[in-house]
């Protein structure tokens, strides 16, 4: 599989990544990849309906994922990979994913989180797995849509205090 984008985005699939990421990088497909999301058929529902005919949405848990990615039939789909949570872009590494970089898109706050930046907020838990996969040697970066700059994450983390 050739994953155009790796990307942490809490909303999985929306405007921003069926539209801008995808245009810009030529996907033929989008992985929303969460248990959760593929567990619950109203959310996989409506997952389903956003790639607006542009791009084909799949949801996957993240083990289905994994098997997809290293399944042959797959090898010259151009993919972007969406995860809810940077935990999740461990498993996926875990279970065989190669990645060169993670996109960290958006992050919504929920209670017991800290602002990194104006669309990412992180828990404990996700700085753990942050620092997880920045010591696997895997840069980690903060863009919203192509349009815009990018910052790295771990330097971002480290001036907020939080790795």
């Amino acid at each position: 599989m050739d994953i155009k984008l790796l990307r942490i985005d809490s909303r999985l699939v929306h405007g921003q990544v069926a539209n801008n990421w995808a245009g810009s990088l030529g996907a033929e497909a989008i992985l929303a990849v969460s248990d959760s999301a593929a567990n619950d058929e109203l959310r996989k529902s409506l997952l389903l309906q956003t790639g607006g005919g542009k791009v084909k949405v799949h949801v996957l848990g993240v083990e289905k994922a994994a098997r997809v990615y290293k399944n042959p039939k797959y090898a010259a789909l151009k993919a972007i990979i969406v995860v809810e949570t940077p935990a999740d872009i461990v498993r996926l590494l875990d279970l065989g994913i190669e990645a060169s970089e993670i996109n960290v898109g958006g992050m919504t706050f929920k209670q017991g989180t800290s602002q990194v930046s104006q669309a990412v907020y992180a828990s404990p838990e996700d700085v753990a797995a942050f620092i997880e996969i920045d010591s696997r040697g895997i840069p980690q970066y903060i863009q919203q849509v192509p349009s815009t700059g990018r910052s790295d994450l771990m330097p971002t983390l480290k001036s907020k205090g939080l790795a």
